[in-house]
C-alpha cells in the first residue's frame, strides 16, 4: 500500500551572489511536476525574517514543499540533480519528511495532503497553515502578526518555526515543528495573542483561500533545523 510523503525543505545561503541566484530561482525552479517521478504537488517558497512571521522578507532562506506518492520516490528526488541545484551553494539546509495526520481547506484550489497516520498527541507534530489574504484586508492582517510572532518565542516546545510564502504579503503560510501535538494545542488554545488572531480571522474573514494541515514528522536531514526526532 502506498503512503504519501510530504517533504518540506529549507536552504540558507550566504553571500550576495548565492542569495540572488536563490531568489531568481523562485520564478524558474528546476522542479517540474511532469519530470519528477511520483511528484503530485510542488510550491517554491520565500521566507520571513526573524522567526519567520514578519512582513520583512528573509533574503537568505528559501524552500519548497513537495508531495510524493511514496517514500522511495521522495528519496529518489532527494538524490536527484534538481535537488542538487538547491543544495550545492547552500550554507545550511534541512529536509523534513512527514506523513499527513489531517488536512482541511485548499491550496491553489486543491488539498494536496492525504491522511495516512492516526493522530497521537504524544508524538512530535508539524503544522502547515496557508492562506491567500484578501488584498483589501492585508493591512489589518499584518497589524496582528507581530504580537503572534513575539508570543511564540516563549514556547520551549516549539522546535522550529518559519513564515513561508509564494507571493509577498498576500500568499502566506507558516511551518512549525513541535515536540508533541499536546504542546501545539496548548499554544493554540491558551495563548492570548494566538486566540485573538483566530477570533479576528473569523470576524473579518480576511482569507479568500486557506488550509490547515497536521503532520507526523519522522525524519530530518541536514543541520538547519534541530534533529529532535
Amino acid at each position: 500500500m502506498m503512503s504519501q510523503i510530504t517533504l518540506i525543505s529549507f536552504f540558507k545561503y550566504k553571500g550576495f551572489a548565492n542569495k540572488w541566484q536563490a531568489f531568481t530561482r523562485m520564478g524558474m525552479p528546476p522542479i517540474k511536476l511532469k519530470k519528477v517521478d511520483g511528484l503530485t504537488f510542488f510550491k517554491p517558497l520565500g521566507t520571513g525574517s526573524g522567526n519567520g512571521f514578519s512582513i520583512k522578507p528573509d533574503f537568505s532562506t528559501y524552500g519548497f514543499v513537495t508531495v510524493f506518492n511514496t517514500e522511495e520516490q521522495a528519496k529518489k528526488f532527494v538524490a536527484s540533480a534538481a535537488m542538487l541545484h538547491y543544495k550545492k551553494k547552500a550554507a545550511n539546509f534541512s529536509l523534513v519528511y512527514m506523513k499527513t495526520v489531517k488536512s482541511h481547506g485548499e491550496w491553489s484550489k486543491q488539498n494536496p495532503f492525504k491522511s495516512s497516520v492516526n493522530f497521537n498527541k504524544t508524538k512530535p507534530l508539524a503544522v502547515i497553515t496557508r492562506a491567500t489574504i484578501k488584498p483589501q484586508l492585508a493591512h489589518k492582517f499584518w497589524k496582528y502578526v507581530p504580537s503572534v510572532s513575539k508570543s511564540m518565542d516563549a514556547y520551549k516546545a516549539l522546535v522550529f518555526s518559519k513564515g513561508i510564502g509564494e507571493f509577498p504579503l498576500l500568499m502566506q503560510a507558516t511551518f512549525s515543528l513541535w515536540t508533541s501535538a499536546d504542546a501545539m494545542m496548548n499554544y493554540a488554545y491558551q495563548n492570548p495573542s494566538h486566540a485573538e488572531m483566530v477570533k479576528k480571522t473569523r470576524e473579518l474573514k480576511w482569507y479568500s483561500e486557506e488550509l490547515f494541515a497536521r503532520f507526523e514528522p519522522y525524519k530530518i536531514e541536514g543541520n538547519l533545523i534541530p534533529n529532535f526526532l
